[in-house]
């Protein structure tokens, strides 16, 4: 689960991980409800009572991947460790990858991203609701500052995967 704050790089690197793994892709933005995605647009950020169907659906995903036996990888904010928690309820294979970056970056990514949903005044409100991997759960984090082989690079290095020899 490669998670971070909207802005924060999640959606390219899990990409890049599912391709240079061959690895099944998904975005947890399309989990999202279409009431969730309209609060959103409207510049109003999610409450708990909002996310948690849409945490339960990503759980779903993951759950029919690991009962397949197949990897993958998603995107999830996953801001708060009760979030985390669901997501890897019963689901022993979860690690997290949560991608960092200045907030000024993310900010400007925000700004010039074309036809997504999250307006950049939402930022602030999910860096408040953002809480750091804790010690005890599956994970690491790295930045998201480099070139697009770089952060990848060091994504798979954090993770200890090698890239398939196919990718």
């Amino acid at each position: 689960m490669v998670m971070g704050v909207s802005g924060s790089g999640k959606t390219t690197l899990a990409q890049g991980i599912a391709e240079a793994m061959h690895w099944e892709f998904a975005e947890g933005d399309t989990f999202h409800s279409e009431a969730n995605v309209a609060k959103m647009r409207d510049g109003h950020a999610l409450t708990d009572e909002d996310r948690w169907p849409w945490l339960e659906s990503i759980g779903s995903w993951i759950s029919a991947r690991e009962k397949a036996g197949e990897s993958a990888t998603v995107t999830c904010s996953a801001l708060r460790r009760a979030y985390r928690d669901l997501l890897r309820r019963d689901r022993p294979h979860v690690r997290f990858l949560h991608v960092t970056a200045p907030e000024t970056l993310i900010q400007d990514r925000m700004e010039h991203r074309p036809g997504h949903y999250m307006p950049p005044s939402l930022l602030p409100s999910q860096l408040a609701t953002l809480e750091p991997l804790g010690h005890d759960e599956p994970g690491t984090v790295i930045t998201n500052e480099g070139t697009r082989a770089e952060v990848l690079d060091r994504a798979l290095e954090a993770l200890g995967l090698r890239k398939d020899p196919r990718a």
